[in-house]
């Protein structure tokens, strides 16, 4: 007699009956295949804009609607406020089972644990935490026993240790490495650091202490070195997810893998295409090789958007398309219509400024709140000249990711210098820049502008300064040059270069990223050459209205509206109705520097592509065709070599002219 064998029949997760949130039908296809995926490891690539959160909200929900003990799920992101958000919107979607969910940033997650398991690794329980400060601190106090400040080489500032250490700790890479690829002007010093940075660890393990990178690379080391502390956690925890798995660095990378345990029960979600963080030490390669880490990886891909429209979505498509390194994706959206993002020509970086100040007043005459505007750049320093107009314009603002133009230290010590030769008896100009002298301390200042502002002392007689050493020397240096700066018939852009040059070796001196801020000064010198009066210039630099005072345009204003103005770092995460990105010019966006490794010059790619899907509704690109570069020598005028990289339908073209 022949026999047929009836196989058990093993119910998946979607096909249950009765639970409580209707998933299939609040979510779509892509979204509903990765929210119901149970054991093993997963990778959810999530496109921009395609809910990503909303994912792993219905997740958490769907696990707990299972069965699994909210205490068992360990959900890490990146700051504690998005764990929070989460799981209150999972609990408002569920029930108050979901608040008891393990959540929290990976540093928080660190600590709770290495209380519990401190002893393990040779740690009291009661070990204290340095915040940045604190570790800045203490490096410095461990910094002045080796007597550097006596020395004539240049040695790094504390902070400028501390972020040595940090990226050398999160690379999982040598000081040696990370001197020579990130801060080379050091090199001479590598063993002195590599010195200072081996006490400051000896010094933390014998007070008790650990810093942020501590928390980390301390966990790792309980989870690689404890297997009973190991076995203790992952079977406390046997559902992990991690969120924004593009920004893990190389040591958190780490760090998931021993907590997804023998089950592998580890949800990675993120988009490649939206690593952008390299810099913090972020590694690009942790999602792309995501599925090889773990045994039967399974991907994802959630590629349906719910913020652009179409034509915006045509263009980031064809952008990233060229991108060397990725998961295949192609976003799309079920949103009808939209206009094609526009890209356009300006003669100079000025009218570039006054193209988007016309273009944002004529948005708000149609309606669209300031508050739905926002004006993208690569680095902080590009968006100088439109703060100026939208300042001319009274249009109010407010700038993330960066300090205000005139509110850097570095642009205001030269505005000091031609304040004063606007009028010689400024004396808070004269204040900054005579602290700024070696060996002229607060009572030598005050001395000095009192004796100017009685006459006793003249900038042009050098025979009255009757001081000593160092102070005479660089005072006297001040007076010739400014006595000879003032009464030079140069125009306005020529004095601010010549103090610019002036000014050079004190802004060597005091800062370790002083080619960062020398870019700032080459565009307030671009800036300057544009004025003929130096009282005009000066009255623009000055007008800068309190973002709050919105009542000036709006007395009956309901809540504050203000544009924003951020860079594209800043601006993850975040939408707006119509995105202007402005200098996509070859030189400032890719930067000079970016092209002389694949890396970064595909990390420039994924930064564009960030900003352009920022936009919901409108997206307008804009360059300069004619800009002159002062470090390299080059007249810029190419457009981005990513604007080549996009297919020519896919964007109207305009070019700025001047009303007759």
């Amino acid at each position: 007699m022949k026999k047929i064998v009836l196989k058990k029949f093993v119910a998946e997760p979607r096909a249950r009956i009765g639970y409580k949130i209707p998933y299939e039908a609040a979510l779509n296809a892509a979204q509903y295949e990765a929210v119901m995926h149970n054991e093993g490891a997963a990778l959810v690539v999530a496109g921009a804009g395609t809910g990503k959160t909303r994912t792993l909200i219905y997740r958490v929900a769907r696990l707990i609607e299972d069965g699994t003990a909210p205490e068992q799920i360990l959900l890490l992101t990146f700051t504690r406020k998005s764990a929070s958000e989460m799981l209150r919107r999972a609990s408002a979607l569920l029930d108050g089972r979901c608040e008891k969910v393990s959540g929290g940033t990976f540093h928080s997650f660190s600590l709770q644990t290495l209380r519990t398991y401190a002893a393990h690794i040779n740690y009291d329980p009661s070990f204290n935490v340095l915040d940045q400060s604190d570790a800045e601190d203490t490096v410095n106090l461990i910094r002045s026993q080796y007597k550097f400040e006596k020395s004539k080489k240049r040695f790094p500032q504390k902070s400028t240790l501390i972020k040595i250490l940090s990226l050398s700790i999160n690379k999982r890479d040598t000081v040696e490495k990370i001197i020579e690829d990130n801060f080379p002007l050091f090199s001479d010093e590598t063993q002195n650091i590599t010195n200072i940075l081996l006490q400051y660890d000896i010094y933390k393990k014998k007070y008790g202490l650990m810093d942020y990178d501590d928390l980390l690379l301390n966990l790792l080391n309980l989870l690689k070195t404890s297997v009973s502390a190991r076995r203790d956690i992952n079977k406390r925890l046997p559902f992990v997810m991690v969120d924004e798995y593009q920004d893990t660095n190389r040591l958190q990378h780490e760090i998931v893998m021993q907590l997804a345990g023998e089950k592998q029960n580890i949800m990675a979600v993120g988009d490649d295409a939206q690593s952008i963080y390299a810099f913090r030490g972020a590694d690009f390669q942790n999602i792309l090789f995501f599925p090889e880490s773990f045994t039967d990886c399974k991907v994802y891909k959630i590629e349906q958007n719910y913020r652009s429209n179409q034509p915006i979505l045509n263009l980031t498509n064809s952008l990233i398309n060229k991108a060397l390194f990725k998961y295949e994706k192609e976003l799309f959206t079920d949103r009808d219509g939209g206009e094609l993002p526009k890209l356009v020509a300006a003669n100079d970086e000025r009218q570039q400024s006054e193209f988007i100040t016309q273009q944002i007043l004529e948005l708000r005459e149609q309606g669209i709140e300031l508050n739905e505007i926002a004006v993208l750049f690569r680095s902080g320093f590009l968006a100088f000249d439109v703060e100026i107009e939208l300042n001319k314009s009274n249009i109010p603002y407010r700038k993330f990711g960066g300090i205000k133009f005139i509110e850097t230290a570095h642009v205001k010590d030269l505005i000091a210098y031609l304040r004063i030769l606007f009028n010689p008896r400024d004396a808070v100009s004269w204040q900054r820049i005579l602290l700024l002298l070696d060996g002229v301390g607060q009572r030598t200042a005050s001395d000095i502008i009192e004796k100017l502002s009685t006459g006793v002392l003249i900038v042009s007689d050098l025979k009255n300064i009757d001081l000593k050493g160092k102070k005479q020397e660089s005072i006297q240096e001040l007076f010739q040059f400014l006595s000879e700066i003032s009464n030079s018939k140069q125009g306005v852009g020529d004095k601010a270069s010549a103090i610019a040059e002036f000014y050079k070796p004190l802004l060597k001196k005091r800062y370790d990223d002083w080619q960062k801020r020398w870019k700032d000064i080459e565009m307030f010198l671009n800036i300057a050459e544009r004025y003929k009066s130096l009282r005009d210039f000066l009255n623009d630099m000055a007008i800068d209205p309190p973002v709050e005072a919105v009542s000036d345009l709006e007395s009956e204003s309901k809540e504050d509206e203000y544009l924003t103005l951020s860079t594209i770092h800043s601006a993850k995460g975040l939408e707006w109705k119509v995105v202007f990105l402005i200098w996509a010019l070859e030189g400032r966006f890719p930067s000079a520097k970016s092209v002389d490794s694949i890396e970064s010059l595909e990390e420039e790619r994924r930064l564009f592509y960030v900003a352009c899907t920022r936009a919901k509704d409108e997206l307008y690109i804009s360059y300069p065709m004619n800009f002159y570069d002062r470090e390299s020598g080059f007249v810029l005028s190419e457009p981005s070599r990513f604007i080549d990289d996009i297919e020519k339908d896919l964007y109207e073209k305009y070019i700025l002219v001047e009303e007759e």
